[in-house]
């Protein structure tokens, strides 16, 4: 039984070596990523049971994504196997500074995009604590903003708590019509995170970190307003206080999944105590997010407690 259920689309990611760029790679890295998932791999790797709730087409891609997930020890049994549709890809352009990154998506057309809420097995959300939720999902259409509509409902017909990461992605839909779509959906949730630049650009937000979560919380109405600010750390609106949190300093190896890293670090320390033990776990898991190539988090909880701890990070012997 799953205490953190995901529900959401995840990729085939390909990326060229790093120095190499889209144009000139002759040879791609391949691997698997999606927002929901990356959380539910990165709590399942610190002992949490979990659950990931997607559909992918019945063929080699889509058999490769749920292999992924599984293997990271999240229970995929959920997923709706479709006989037409194709899989989302990814593609990847790493980036080295002053040069910027980018990520191009394939995903339009992908089995996920007309999922059928219907279709799903929602019992399997008996007995869980926490569904996780992106702002990816309603970007995707119709059927995937009705899924999330859905899964709320369900959650809290069965007083879940719902966890919602707004994740905005500009290539899939403008501010106004995230804003716009967005609001009704987040009104009461129990945890919303946010990053400032999401914040700033979608709800028009903006001020000093503890200002606009203590705003922004007040307008979305939840129990908990998770405001990330990059190296500045990140910040936590209750209905009791605002807690802050340093950022963790790490030596960069992939940024991407970083976010998501701190949802499930947040998401584990929450549960356990509270807010702030929330923000603490968030921030240690998405610093060492960034030491491993690729989406998923494969940090332990022994790498967590060592980060928190301040233990040297030289070599163990």
């Amino acid at each position: 039984m799953a205490t953190v259920i995901g529900i959401g689309e995840a990729m085939v990611r390909l990326a060229p070596a790093a120095g190499e760029t889209l144009e000139s790679a002759a040879a791609f890295t391949v691997q698997v990523g999606g927002a929901e998932a990356n959380v539910c791999v990165a709590l399942a790797r610190l002992g949490v049971a979990t659950a990931w709730i997607s559909r992918l087409p019945a063929n080699p891609f889509g058999r490769r994504i749920a292999d992924a997930v599984r293997a990271a020890g999240v229970d995929a049994d959920g997923i709706v196997w479709a006989s037409d549709g194709s899989a989302g890809v990814m593609f990847l352009q790493p980036g080295a500074a002053p040069r910027t990154g980018e990520i191009f998506y394939y995903r339009r057309q992908s089995a996920f995009a007309s999922i059928d809420p219907d279709a799903v097995g929602w019992s399997r959300l008996d007995g869980a604590r926490v569904v996780h939720l992106t702002g990816i999902t309603p970007a995707l259409g119709d059927r995937p903003r009705d899924l999330v509509v859905r899964a709320i409902a369900e959650a809290r017909a069965r007083q879940l708590l719902v966890s919602f990461d707004v994740n905005y992605r500009a290539t899939l839909w403008s501010p106004s019509a995230a804003r716009e779509t967005l609001g009704p959906l987040l009104n009461g949730l129990d945890i919303v995170l946010v990053n400032e630049r999401d914040a700033r650009g979608v709800f028009e937000m903006r001020g000093e970190p503890d200002a606009v979560a203590r705003a922004l919380r007040d307008r979305l109405r939840c129990r908990v307003l998770v405001l990330t600010c990059g190296e500045s750390g990140a910040v936590a609106a209750d209905a009791e206080t605002v807690v802050r949190q340093p950022a963790v300093r790490a030596e960069v190896v992939d940024r991407v999944g970083r976010g998501d890293a701190f949802a499930a670090g947040f998401l584990y320390g929450y549960l356990a105590r509270g807010t702030g033990n929330g923000l603490r776990y968030g921030a240690a898991l998405a610093a060492l997010k960034q030491t491993y190539s690729g989406d998923f988090c494969r940090a332990t909880l022994r790498d967590v407690e060592a980060v928190l701890r301040g233990d040297d990070h030289g070599l163990r012997r």
